[in-house]
């Protein structure tokens, strides 16, 4: 099993005033993250795009440009690119450039996103959400298939016969599609034969696994081989020496995200009886201690059978140090026993693949 990192690189606010505080200084931090990752043989970090004052990075390819140089071995993915809102020739370019800076690490993990700024922002009709995203994914996978495209749409003006540079190392350059769960979905990216990224945060994980089957049997049916149809797991957790620690420094920052983002869609207050339910074997939350995170991912890894596991550590600001703590004890004491027991050989073995 993939073992990796991602984070929407979150920023403290004012409370007085919502502004955004320190972005220079979170960006430093989440470049120390990065190389630090590498250094403990995480196989991948993610960096999540966001245009909103509590996330610092509204375009992940510049900031994992900056971690490429950085790092040598670790796989570098956005998690994920709002697809929706951007330009796919655009997004196409900025990672086939990552991907010459890294020397083939790059990867982008596409999605609609988990807020809806960047719409009017970039002049996009939420009335539009769904016909947006088929259509500019399916320019995307267009555009890695070779150098001149022919493409036509309705919301993106037609290319005709047009060359898209550079060309990344990777041919085709891997893309991830990200979503949280519809069936409608997921049916859709294991007809495309595309690997496939859940995100579970919050209830029963098992409660997902009639999807990530209903993925697979789609896209079996559709003429794609098992192999292919590669799942990851993303997850909100955090890993320290001892699970009251875990808690101790995860819950707060935990607690005032989702609260706040909760009074903006309508959920009621996060509250430390719903965190410490999540950090059941059955629950949703990772955080504990290493052996404790171990047993979590060998629990769900038992139903889901997956090939990659993200961890969101940064739900809210942390103490730097705590987090780079996390990372080591990730990287240290959980992935060798995860590999181990999963049967993976670790960070290497996810150079460039065909099936993607």
């Amino acid at each position: 099993m993939e073992l990796g990192i991602f984070t929407f690189a979150e920023t403290a606010l004012d409370p007085a005033t919502g502004r955004q505080l320190g972005a220079d200084t979170r960006i430093r931090h989440l470049l120390e993250e990065i190389e630090l990752a590498d250094q403990v043989g995480l196989d991948l970090f993610g960096v999540g795009e966001h245009h909103r004052p509590d996330y610092a990075v509204s375009a992940p390819a510049i900031v994992l440009a900056a971690g490429a140089a950085r790092t040598k071995k670790i796989r570098l993915t956005s998690a994920v690119s709002v697809l929706s809102s951007d330009d796919p020739v655009r997004v196409f370019q900025d990672f086939a450039l990552l991907d010459l800076i890294s020397e083939g690490r790059a990867e982008i993990m596409a999605g609609r996103g988990s807020f809806t700024e960047s719409f009017p922002l970039f002049g996009q009709d939420l009335a539009d959400y769904h016909e947006l995203f088929a259509e500019k994914l399916d320019l995307l996978l267009k555009l890695r298939t070779g150098e001149r495209v022919t493409w036509s749409g309705r919301h993106r003006p037609s290319i005709e016969d047009r060359g898209v540079y550079p060309r990344p190392i990777q041919d085709p350059i891997p893309i991830w599609i990200a979503t949280g769960g519809t069936p409608s979905s997921v049916v859709r990216i294991g007809r495309l034969g595309l690997p496939m990224a859940l995100a579970i945060i919050g209830g029963a994980p098992e409660r997902f696994r009639p999807l990530v089957d209903l993925y697979r049997d789609a896209g079996e049916e559709a003429g794609h081989s098992p192999e292919k149809l590669r799942v990851g797991i993303n997850s909100h957790g955090f890993i320290a020496s001892d699970a009251t620690r875990a808690a101790e420094v995860a819950f707060p920052p935990f607690a005032e995200v989702m609260t706040r983002i909760g009074q903006e869609r309508g959920w009621p207050p996060y509250t430390r009886v719903r965190f410490d339910a999540e950090l059941e074997l059955g629950g949703a939350l990772f955080v504990g201690s290493p052996d404790e995170i171990v047993e979590k991912i060998l629990h769900q890894h038992s139903f889901f059978r997956h090939d990659r596991f993200l961890l969101q550590l940064t739900v809210g600001p942390m103490p730097h140090s705590e987090v780079l703590r996390a990372i080591e004890l990730f990287g240290t004491e959980v992935a060798p026993v995860v590999r181990r027991e999963t049967g993976s050989a670790g960070a290497l073995k996810v150079a460039v693949r065909e099936d993607l």
